[in-house]
């Protein structure tokens, strides 16, 4: 009987082994064919506008030709100052009570994203967001009012769920003088995964205002069908990654081991390789574990692109992330369903070489300094937003990418509001202002 349970518990730690995201020296698994791979579905962007064409120097009233069309600017101007907060050369600034207004239609808006900061070392304001879908004759109100109090630009992502024509208009309604920067504005006209309801991956929001557009090439969002993510072309790496995890998801498929370039990107974009990361002292950490898709050959091969991929130190990567991604899948086990994200900052790790790396694969993929994730979870059923309340468990981990690192990851739970502030994201942002408040302040003690 001993020596039976022994074979039975050493089969059990093999498949937590196989399951696990984390392992670099499993044997790899015969690639699937052609037919089985899905190639990634990219996020339909309907409108983006950076404000890097188009030239308006004074703060009076008049349209302007931008790439995206004609704009109304009111009490505003095309700012490329060195105190203006922008992505490249140029973003917009506005003052008093002014807006700038699209003087024509765009073709339906799941989400709009909108780049913001203070302008200098001016004071905080507050500004709003304003729809018409009849051609501009009316405009409604749409999300919550935002401030805009940092330095450097922040992304908020407003839900809109309009099919047919509609225009923006974007409101400064506080701060007086002060002027505020907007930048990056993007429209799409699709949510990530199975779309805008339940199980959907952006269900709970875009955390950076990522679009599908060559001209955000640090912020570029992609749909791989089995989770949705944000990658940065400077980096080589996914700024986050973000995904929706229920029983349907986890089966009996067995890893593939297939890690692979991401042909999908845009031309001229470097390719990450199988080998880009041997040799460094890091492993290539999953970011949507292989674990979590095993419902099919197709879905965990998904996992094993080089773009879910992050350099994770061997210990942090093994034993912390690789027992939250059990428990994790346990809660699931539980009967309940999980809404997860999961990302990195900064730079400057430390795996099994020793010392703080930077940079690998030649200076081509960016070592992390940080690894984190969120966790939404709630029993398993329908419109999940609406069960989503103050009381709802987040748990929030934030971990060094070091190998020095214990194994117990609830040793390194925070809060969201924390990752918010190292990032500069907006988490939980299809969350209502008010449930946001209060489960983005809360650390996980269960």
């Amino acid at each position: 009987m001993r020596t039976l349970t022994r074979r039975l518990l050493w089969i059990a730690a093999i498949s937590v082994f196989i399951a696990s995201c984390t392992k670099d020296d499993i044997p790899t698994l015969p690639t699937p064919s052609a037919t089985d791979t899905r190639e990634a579905t990219v996020e339909a962007v309907t409108l983006s506008e950076n404000f890097e064409s188009g030239t308006k120097g004074a703060y009076a009233a008049a349209n302007v030709t931008l790439g995206s069309g004609s704009w109304y600017f009111d009490d505003a101007l095309i700012g490329n100052l060195s105190t203006d907060a922008k992505t490249g050369v140029a973003s917009a600034r506005i003052r008093n009570t002014g807006s700038i207004t699209m003087n024509f239609n765009a073709t339906g808006a799941n989400t709009v994203s909108i780049a913001h900061a203070v302008f200098g070392s001016d004071g905080s304001s507050t500004w709003q967001l304003w729809i018409s879908t009849n051609n501009g004759s009316s405009y409604t109100q749409t999300g919550s009012t935002v401030t805009s109090s940092s330095t450097s630009l922040q992304t908020v992502t407003f839900n809109v769920n309009v099919t047919g024509n509609v225009r923006l208009s974007i409101r400064k309604v506080s701060g007086g003088s002060n002027r505020i920067n907007i930048d990056n504005i993007v429209i799409n006209t699709t949510g990530g995964g199975t779309g805008a309801g339940d199980n959907s991956h952006l269900l709970l929001g875009n955390p950076s205002g990522a679009a599908t557009s060559i001209a955000f090439p640090t912020n570029y969002l992609v749909d791989q069908t089995y989770y949705s993510f944000s990658y940065n072309n400077a980096r080589s790496t996914p700024n986050w990654v973000s995904w929706h995890l229920n029983s349907g998801d986890i089966g009996s498929t067995s890893r593939q081991d297939d890690f692979r370039p991401n042909t999908s990107l845009p031309t001229g974009w470097y390719q990450v390789g199988s080998g880009s990361y041997s040799g460094s002292g890091f492993d290539r950490g999953h970011n949507c574990p292989s674990g979590d898709r095993t419902s099919s050959v197709t879905a965990n091969s998904s996992t094993f692109l080089m773009t879910n991929m992050i350099p994770q130190a061997p210990q942090n990567n093994q034993q912390t992330w690789n027992n939250l991604e059990i428990y994790i899948r346990s809660l699931v086990s539980a009967g309940n369903e999980v809404y997860i994200i999961m990302g990195n900052y900064d730079t400057g790790g430390t795996g099994s070489n020793g010392g703080t790396t930077s940079t690998i694969d030649n200076g081509h993929v960016t070592v992390p300094s940080n690894v984190w994730k969120v966790i939404v979870v709630i029993p398993d059923g329908n419109n999940d937003l609406s069960r989503i309340s103050t009381s709802t468990r987040v748990i929030a981990v934030n971990t060094p990418n070091v190998n020095s690192i214990s194994s117990d990851w609830k040793s390194y739970r925070t809060t969201v509001d924390a990752i918010e502030s190292a990032t500069g994201y907006d988490l939980l942002s299809g969350l209502p202002a008010n449930v946001q408040q209060v489960i983005e302040a809360q650390v996980d003690n269960l």
